[in-house]
C-alpha cells in the first residue's frame, strides 16, 4: 500500500532522511519546512484528501509542532488526519504531553525506518484511511 504522507521538519537533513525512508517503502511524501508551510498545504478538501498521515516535528522556529498540532486538530477539515509526533527530547515527559494533546503516536530522534514504518501500519489502514479502532484519548495520563 502506497500512502502519502506529509512531513514538517524545520531540518533539511531530517527532512532529507525521512523523505529517502519513505520512498523507499513506496510512499509519497510532500515536505515542508515549518507549521506554516504546512497550514497551507491542507486549505482545501481536495489538499486534505491527498495526505494520508502527517509527520510533525515539535521543535520548530516561528509555530511549534504544538501549535500547529491544535491547528489541526481544532479545524473540521484536518481533525481526522492522524498525526505522528516526532522530536529530539526523548524524554517521557515529552511523550506523555504528545499523547495528553492527542497525539496518534509519537517517534523520538533518531528514529529507524522500522519506526516509520510501524507507526504507520498501525494508524492507516489498507486504504489509507484513518484507523477507528486506534485510541487516541490519552489525558489521563
Amino acid at each position: 500500500m502506497s500512502w502519502t504522507v506529509l512531513v514538517v521538519d524545520d531540518d533539511l537533513d531530517t527532512r532529507t532522511l525521512i523523505q529517502a525512508m519513505l520512498q523507499s517503502m513506496g510512499h509519497n511524501v510532500v515536505l515542508t519546512e515549518d507549521g506554516t508551510q504546512a497550514l497551507e498545504k491542507l486549505k482545501t478538501e481536495e489538499d486534505v484528501a491527498a495526505i494520508d498521515i502527517i509527520f510533525l516535528d515539535l521543535m520548530m522556529p516561528g509555530l511549534s509542532g504544538y501549535e500547529v498540532f491544535e491547528k489541526l486538530k481544532s479545524q473540521p477539515l484536518t481533525e481526522n488526519i492522524p498525526v505522528i509526533m516526532l522530536t529530539a527530547k526523548g524524554s517521557g515527559e515529552e511523550m506523555i504531553t504528545g499523547y495528553q494533546v492527542g497525539a496518534d503516536y509519537y517517534i523520538p530522534k533518531p528514529f529507524t525506518k522500522s519506526q516509520l514504518k510501524y507507526g504507520l501500519e498501525l494508524l492507516l489502514d489498507t486504504d489509507g484511511k484513518a484507523r477507528p479502532d486506534i485510541p487516541n484519548d490519552y489525558g489521563s495520563l
